[in-house]
């Protein structure tokens, strides 16, 4: 069994507004050295076997929105 992780995150041109309130936060908790941070979804999915061809293809139709997002994935043994 085969461990994939895709981290999917707005595109870097997008405001992430939700990023914008938590880096807001942390300075208000007087953690000043955040200078941005933002926000994203993390999917991990057990496979028998990875298929890049197949993954690539889950992000591409369901697990991200490719006109506002951007992702990667990793495998874990």
């Amino acid at each position: 069994m085969v461990t994939v992780r895709v981290f999917v995150t707005l595109k870097p041109s997008l405001l992430d507004s939700a990023g914008r309130t938590v880096a807001g936060s942390l300075h208000k908790l007087g953690y000043g050295e955040v200078e941005d941070a933002r926000i994203g979804k993390l999917i991990e999915m057990k496979m028998p076997t990875f298929d890049e061809a197949r993954v690539k293809e889950m992000c591409d139709r369901l697990l991200a929105n490719p006109v506002i997002e951007e992702y990667r994935y990793e495998v874990v043994a």
